[in-house]
């Protein structure tokens, strides 16, 4: 099995990042909710401030992996991070090592970049299998933390003022 290059993503494989979020957002069972699109992501991912990176492996018509991510920091740990978001690799690619190749892609270009000393990340509680290779790969569970969400209108509530609010 060959290879395939990874590179960071440019403003041109807008379509191609889309493509496979949508992908691994069927896999997930999170299809009929998944509202990224190309314009989305060449939006918030191309411009001049962009809101996460991307590397990609394969393209055209064979995309074969993809690893979004962010910036993070850490208060506890008194240092910037790297936040996984997302990570696809083609069924076809599974157990090839591209996943863990994707992984370190994301770690070199934090540590070199912002100078990253963590990466964290969250996995769905009915994806076991995404579990065991992240702990294979060295990750572990942080039982102290739970993960939160706002969004939707409790999100829009909280952004008007509020008694003494500021």
């Amino acid at each position: 099995m060959t290879r395939p290059p990874i590179r960071l993503a440019s403003a041109a494989d807008s379509a191609l990042i889309a493509d496979m979020l949508a992908r691994l957002a069927d896999e997930i069972g999170d299809g009929s909710r998944f509202a990224s699109t190309a314009e989305t992501i060449r939006a918030h991912g191309f411009g001049p401030r962009p809101f996460f990176f991307a590397f990609v492996a394969g393209g055209g018509s064979d995309p074969q992996g993809l690893a979004l991510f962010t910036r993070h920091f850490s208060t506890a740990r008194g240092m910037p991070g790297v936040f996984l978001l997302d990570l696809w690799v083609a069924p076809t690619m599974r157990g090839s090592g591209l996943g863990e190749r994707l992984v370190r892609a994301v770690a070199r270009h934090g540590a070199t970049e912002w100078q990253a000393g963590y990466m964290a990340l969250t996995v769905y509680r009915d994806n076991p299998d995404a579990a065991r290779f992240y702990a294979r790969i060295g990750f572990d569970t942080r039982d102290n933390d739970i993960a939160l969400s706002l969004a939707g209108t409790a999100f829009a509530d909280m952004t008007e003022p509020a008694g003494d609010a500021t």
